[in-house]
């Protein structure tokens, strides 16, 4: 129902149940957003996550660090992100194709894992705030890290294909049950389930 009717404030399950992926659109002022499904259009993708929200708290903090289009393109004045420093201008003047080459590289970079220095300049902050007593925002930027951290961390690359597969096993011992799934998506693990069951034996009554 939630997919059929897009409720406005459900922003989780709208998209089903798919992993999602952070967009690099080909555009003249490209733009960073996620997207549920890989297209040949020439874009840049990076994913999928297995953890929606952490992959959206990236793709925010990305666009605050690492600013591309956030507006809907030329309108004669500055946009709200602009003035924020979240947008490189798109909206009132042309932006040189070498600062978008530099951003996208940038954002590359820290999307297959290249997070060393990002992450020592959030705790640089992290701690600062701290020293000022504004623990709040100290919390949000220890939030972000672990955010950067669910959602760029090394995934084990089990396979040669991209044929994405949901693979069950399951090992009886001294009367437990246990049951594993390991997800894989183009070509790496990204998540695994587990459960443990007791096996209860049935005698049949005569």
């Amino acid at each position: 129902m939630i997919q059929k009717h897009q409720p406005h404030y459900n922003i989780k399950l709208k998209q089903g149940t798919g992993y999602p992926y952070i967009k690099i659109t080909n555009e003249r002022d490209p733009e960073t957003k996620i997207v549920s499904q890989v297209r040949k259009d020439g874009a840049y993708y990076f994913g999928p996550y297995p953890n929606v929200y952490a992959a959206e708290e990236t793709l925010h903090f990305l666009q605050k660090v690492y600013p591309l289009r956030r507006c809907n393109g030329f309108q004669h004045r500055p946009c709200l992100y602009y003035h924020m420093g979240q947008c490189l201008g798109a909206c009132f003047k042309e932006v040189p194709e070498e600062e978008y080459a530099k951003q996208i590289e940038r954002i590359k970079s820290f999307l297959n894992g290249n997070v060393a220095e990002v992450k020592r300049h959030l705790n640089g902050q992290m701690k600062t705030a701290s020293d000022k007593l504004e623990f709040e925002r100290a919390a949000e930027i220890r939030d972000q890290m672990h955010y950067i951290e669910v959602t760029v961390e090394k995934q084990k690359i089990i396979s040669t294909d991209k044929t994405p597969r949901d693979i069950f096993n399951f090992y009886l011992d001294k009367g437990w049950l246990s049951v594993q799934i390991f997800f894989i998506r183009q070509t790496r693990l990204i998540k695994r389930e587990k459960r443990l069951f007791p096996i209860v034996m049935m005698r049949s009554l005569r």
